[in-house]
């Protein structure tokens, strides 16, 4: 099992998804002889994950049923044992596009955290690229090494334990990109530009709060960087679901059946969906945004090293 590459097989050791359902799913380590607990009763790992093909569907003790899914970085984010606060996949999405990023990049990135960033970053330059991830706190780093190596990605990552801001990545001049993700940004792009190609390359870096991002673009612009620019990424998610409504009546024009929008023939009428329909009412979608959305999670700045 790695989370660059698809496998079809369950296997012993490998990390699965158990999914119950869209708002409730976990990640489990299957080993032989072990049994996970669920709400729908118990999985035995022996009998009915390995050898199983990802995607199956599994019956529990109790008689209900999961699915077991192939881990993914997007999967890993929504799942993953937080040590840290994390970037979810709207922010981890724009990152990659705006750093540019391909098979065969060479990344730098500091703090590693809980990983979430570093698996889609794997992902995207996998199978010739590499990752350079500094994590200043021990522990958090030596459980991310843990994680790689069982994830099978370790061959693509170096986890190097250190303060990125007095000792830098510890590469020099190979990097296409760099992210940052650290307390004072602006005391790391030196670093940062010493770690990027002489012919130049990307960097980004997060942070939460607007003083931070003050600091690290006038960083950017005293060490010769162009292009800066700070964005802020905010999830929007729309409720689609059916509407039922009355039809208006308009006099006489309102009964002509002939009329496309109510054409009790059409197939948007058709079904057992519509069978409960009251007689003068029609069906369509409707879209509308939650009452609730996520709100602020960070600021992203990027810039551009110069090649003057």
């Amino acid at each position: 099992m790695s989370f660059v590459e698809y496998g079809d097989t369950i296997k012993d050791g490998d990390t699965a998804i158990v999914f119950l359902g869209h708002e409730s799913m976990f990640p489990v380590k299957v080993q032989h002889g072990s049994v996970t607990q669920t709400k729908y009763g118990v999985i035995r790992h022996s009998t009915d994950l390995i050898g199983k093909k990802y995607g199956s569907k599994v019956t529990c003790s109790k008689g209900g049923w999961v699915f077991i899914l192939h881990p993914t970085p997007e999967l890993w984010t929504m799942n993953l044992p937080h040590r840290t606060q994390i970037l979810y996949s709207t922010d981890i999405s724009i990152i990659t596009m705006m750093l540019e990023l391909k098979p065969g990049s060479i990344v730098c990135e500091s703090g590693t955290g809980s990983g979430s960033l570093s698996h889609a970053l794997i992902r995207t330059v996998a199978p010739t690229g590499h990752l350079y991830t500094v994590e200043f706190h021990q522990q958090r780093a030596e459980k991310a090494r843990e994680e790689f190596r069982e994830h099978g990605v370790e061959h693509l990552v170096t986890v190097t334990n250190q303060d990125v801001c007095k000792n830098g990545f510890g590469v020099s001049s190979i990097a296409d990109a760099v992210f940052l993700d650290i307390p004072s940004p602006w005391e790391a792009i030196g670093h940062a530009k010493s770690a990027l190609k002489a012919e130049g390359g990307r960097i980004c870096s997060f942070s939460p709060c607007i003083e931070q991002v003050q600091r690290t673009c006038l960083a950017l612009e005293e060490s010769g960087f162009t292009e800066i620019n700070t964005l802020e990424i905010l999830l929007r998610v729309y409720n689609v679901r059916t509407v039922s409504l009355q039809i208006p009546d308009l006099g006489k024009a309102a009964e002509d059946n002939s009329s496309p929008g109510f054409d009790s023939g059409s197939p948007s009428h058709q079904g057992s969906s519509c069978a409960n329909l009251q007689p003068g009412t029609v069906q369509f979608k409707s879209g509308v945004p939650l009452r609730e959305v996520v709100g602020h999670t960070g600021y992203l700045t990027f810039a551009t090293k110069s090649l003057l």
